[in-house]
């Protein structure tokens, strides 16, 4: 597909070669950071920062956009992340997609569509260039999950309605997706938990699962693949995303939506098993006052995974919401968030307790140091409950503390 999009990117260049316009953006963020915790998820451990125990400087996010846009409303978009820290560096593609913009109808209508790899319409903290965290160095647990294991390969159409045409300040919109690729999503919420990092899955990468019981020698899980490769299709069969958002221009928006991977859960190719995920969303933010903005967003969904006979091997409920608070003034700027996380066991497999709860705390504040430039100093806190630490002889109740200094460059 990345192939298929490059030539179609040549070939559209080629053709309008005075009708192209090259855009370049992207960040630079290079942290410091100290951690009270547990060897870190993205090295197959139980911790829930992006870090394990201890301190480390680390380019948290070398990120890059390029795109590239004609005159017929046609534009083509990639998307790069690299990382270099203790626990796993990497670089690569996160997103590669065409899209389409029509112009406003005289009805106050305008359509838009997009193709290839992306995000699911779903984040409102991640809004910065290369899908990053404008207000916090770490994303909610909420949007660090979508952005570990919700990638999707498909198409996404979406309407809108524009109140300017209708003298009006509210805006509404309808879009709908389809795609593959997804189908293993659920596997990492299951086995490690809710997390905390800026950290986003390259669309070629694997994620190194924890040690837990039931996935040792001899155990029910013992032929799953010791690291999950969340954007494979196993079952050709096609996911869905719905999103309705109310937008009134100048004070805030609300949207909702559905996304469902339709995995059929007894499917094992290699050890990767496609998994039956799906999840409601809502999402809000509200300007309370000058430089005052409320935000807010929660999901709610279940997964399922069966074994080749159909018998359910791991059957989560889980959630996941946070409020933020964040307060701007002249080159200043302080943001508070709060959150609760959950999943519920529903099976019976032995060795493989996916039941957690929690709550999590942060605290940033950003300085505006010159027009590209930010220093930002973070503290987060997580609290939670998890039975399946004991598969590694750490305590169930745990509390996670993590203090970063950032610098970090807009381009």
């Amino acid at each position: 597909m990345i192939k298929i999009l490059g030539f179609t990117l040549g070939l559209l260049s080629t053709g309008s070669v005075l009708a192209v316009e090259t855009e370049w953006h992207g960040l630079l963020d290079l942290r410091f950071g100290s951690a009270d915790t547990l060897d870190s998820y993205i090295d197959g451990g139980m911790g829930k920062f992006g870090q394990s125990d201890g301190q480390q400087v680390s380019l948290s996010q070398l990120g890059a956009e390029l795109a590239l846009s004609w005159d017929s409303g046609i534009s083509g978009h990639l998307v790069a992340n690299a990382y270099l820290d203790e626990e796993e560096s990497g670089i690569g593609l996160t997103e590669a997609y065409l899209k389409y913009r029509s112009l406003p109808g005289a009805s106050g209508y305008r359509w838009q569509s997009k193709a290839g790899i992306f995000y699911p319409s779903i984040s409102l903290e991640n809004n910065a260039f290369a899908w990053a965290s404008k207000n916090t160095l770490n994303s909610s647990t909420l949007n660090t999950w979508l952005g570990e294991e919700i990638r999707v390969l498909g198409a996404e159409f979406m309407l809108t309605r524009l109140g300017k045409i209708h003298n009006s300040k509210h805006d509404f919109s309808l879009s709908g997706a389809i795609f593959g690729n997804n189908d293993p999503a659920g596997a990492m919420l299951a086995w490690h938990g809710w997390t905390m990092s800026s950290r986003q899955t390259l669309w070629t990468e694997r994620r190194p699962l924890p040690d837990f019981e039931a996935s040792r020698p001899g155990n029910m899980l013992s032929n799953q693949a010791k690291a999950s490769d969340p954007f494979l299709e196993l079952d050709d069969r096609l996911g869905v995303h719905v999103k309705a958002r109310w937008k009134y221009r100048g004070k805030g928006e609300l949207s909702s939506g559905y996304y469902a991977n339709n995995g059929q859960p007894y499917i094992v190719i290699k050890g990767q098993y496609a998994w039956k995920t799906r999840f409601y969303h809502l999402g809000g933010k509200w300007r309370l006052a000058k430089g005052l903005e409320l935000s807010g967003q929660y999901l709610n969904g279940d997964t399922l995974m069966q074994s080749p006979d159909k018998v359910d091997v791991v059957n989560n409920d889980y959630a996941s919401g946070y409020l933020a608070l964040t307060k701007k003034w002249r080159q200043h700027q302080l943001t508070l968030r709060g959150e609760e996380f959950s999943v519920t066991d529903n099976d019976n497999t032995p060795g493989d307790n996916n039941t957690e709860y929690g709550k999590a705390m942060t605290v940033n504040y950003r300085y505006h140091y010159a027009k590209n430039w930010f220093f930002s100093g973070e503290f987060n806190w997580i609290d939670s409950e998890r039975p399946a630490r004991r598969y590694i002889d750490q305590p169930v109740e745990l509390t996670e503390r993590q203090l970063q200094f950032s610098a970090r460059y807009f381009f």
